[in-house]
């Protein structure tokens, strides 16, 4: 699509003569190193991975349960997402109160309810399907940063083999939809980035870039637009989008500045202000909203949901929100219970739950979770009298465990090397982690770390990539940095095989189950 900016009064579309012209140095700068043009190779090793990761997530997919029924966290979502496919959309189950977390994944989730029915099949299968997009999500955006094919067929690789998203992928539950959207969303940021540095180099190209002080009006930007679509489909699965709708907006505004900068804008704050603010407010805070409302349609549109009444039936007095619809008011008010109901969700001091955590566990996965055990005479298969069929969620260590040296080296390249991709990375992660250091009392468990996994696998990326180095740099350089990111990389798929009996509810010895738990914190 031929790139379209806009002058004060004034549609501009670039001269396909001056496009022959080499770039001179703003236009370098803005355009830097260009995507790799092996397009159809890349697309090749992103749908053959796509593939193999799809395999790996769906292969044995009806285990574990517990004998036929939901496990772990399954028990909640797994039947309100068959009671909205009974309704038509929307929970109705005034004796199952427990409703906290908005509809869009558990809709999901009742599509393959609708596909294959009340089994594990039936409430796994778009788990499985969001963690395959995420396989090619992550390959199509470390091939974006990277600016190399290779590169993004080993970020496949690391989300492929890892243990967080692989289980979480083959469970009823939540999380992995929120890191699909999340990761879509971040995607789009990227787009978002290159586009508008091609817009502007045009400007530059013809010369009219320093016509106004503030530099020039960028058009509708149709990936931010989806970008904010993407946030809003997160908003859709947990509130923990609003901390996304923060970072990737202040993300956006920050490339925006960086890229009228390397344009030779006068006033690049002030003309970034000026020019793009608004339109990303629109993006990426109002279109979210707006996507969330509507993934209530269900319930708006019925009478007997969930808290569908709240207002009228407990005749709460509107006050000031008295010009708005009692359905918004309704939603309002269930939206706070529900609020009240998660900041209340604190440890009992005299009964923890076994498998709670920490965040400051999260990064090196120090207590993972144990979703399903059998032992004993339960357990069959291993070629003893007794076996062991656990699955157990927990990070492949080869990567988590390099997780505070990624963050660590990524903090430098940002600050001190104004490295933009290890930037971006490091906002998509810490958007997902910090937030839950507001409230320790809060339960938490490790599978809230399931957004995360993305873009630790894309940070060691990006350090792989330098550990590669270029190919300008000599043939004894690049085969021992490609030696070094080859073994690594081997490593991490062995250690994935390592684990794969507990990630999977295999049935194995109890030596073997015992050597699989590395760490007392594991037990």
């Amino acid at each position: 699509m031929t790139a379209l900016l806009t002058r004060d009064n004034e549609s501009v579309r670039p001269d396909p003569v001056d496009a022959l012209r080499p770039p001179n140095d703003r236009e370098a700068t803005l355009l830097g190193r260009g995507m790799p043009t092996d397009r159809l190779r890349g697309w090749v090793v992103t749908l053959v991975l796509t593939l193999v990761g799809g395999i790996v997530r769906i292969q044995n997919l009806g285990t574990p349960t517990d004998k036929g029924t939901p496990v772990f966290d399954e028990k909640h979502y797994v039947p309100q997402a068959w009671q909205m496919l009974r309704n038509g959309g929307y929970e109705d189950n005034y004796g199952y109160e427990l409703i906290v977390h908005p509809p869009l994944a558990k809709h999901l989730i009742a599509i393959g309810e609708w596909l294959f029915g009340y089994n594990a099949w039936g409430w796994r299968i778009m788990p499985a399907l969001a963690g395959t997009l995420i396989v090619f999500l992550t390959i199509r955006i470390a091939r974006r940063l990277t600016r190399s094919t290779l590169l993004g067929a080993v970020a496949g690789i690391l989300v492929i083999s890892d243990g967080v998203l692989h289980l979480q992928s083959r469970m009823g539950m939540l999380d992995i939809f929120i890191a699909l959207f999340v990761l879509a969303a971040f995607a789009c940021v990227l787009a978002d980035r290159d586009q508008v540095r091609q817009r502007l180099a045009v400007a530059v190209r013809e010369g009219w870039i320093d016509e106004s002080r503030f530099g020039p009006k960028l058009g509708f930007r149709w990936w931010r637009f989806a970008g904010g679509l993407m946030i809003g489909l997160t908003f859709g699965v947990k509130w923990s989008a609003l901390y996304y709708i923060a970072a990737f907006g202040l993300l956006t505004v920050f490339f925006d500045v960086a890229a009228r900068r390397a344009a030779g804008v006068q006033r690049p704050w002030v003309g970034t202000l000026r020019r793009d603010v608004l339109p990303a407010l629109w993006a990426i805070v109002v279109i979210p909203i707006l996507v969330y409302l509507a993934c209530y349609w269900a319930w708006f549109a019925s009478e007997t949901a969930t808290d569908r009444n709240l207002v009228a039936i407990k005749d709460i007095d509107p006050g000031f929100w008295s010009w708005m619809p009692p359905a918004l008011r309704s939603l309002g008010n269930y939206s706070m219970n529900v609020l009240d109901f998660h900041a209340n969700l604190v440890t009992p001091k005299d009964k923890p739950h076994p498998w709670e955590s920490k965040p400051w566990t999260w990064p090196m996965g120090l207590r993972p979770m144990l979703y399903a055990y059998a032992g004993g005479t339960e357990a069959t298969g291993c070629g003893e009298s007794t076996c062991v069929r656990a699955t157990m969620l927990i990070g492949t260590p080869a990567m988590w465990w390099l997780a505070l040296p990624m963050l660590g080296w990524s903090a430098w390249r940002s600050f001190f090397r104004a490295d933009w991709r290890y930037a971006a990375v490091l906002v998509g992660y810490l958007a997902g982690y910090l937030p839950w250091f507001t409230n320790l009392d809060r339960q938490m468990y490790y599978f809230y770390a399931t957004p995360l996994a993305p873009f630790l696998a894309l940070g060691l990326t990006l350090i792989l990539g330098q550990i590669l180095g270029s190919a300008k740099r000599g043939f004894e350089r690049r085969g021992t940095g490609m030696l070094v990111v080859a073994l690594y990389v081997g490593l991490v798929v062995a250690n994935f095989a390592w684990l794969w009996p507990i990630l999977n509810g295999n049935a194995i010895t109890n030596e073997h189950w015992n050597a699989e738990l590395w760490l007392p914190s594991w037990k």
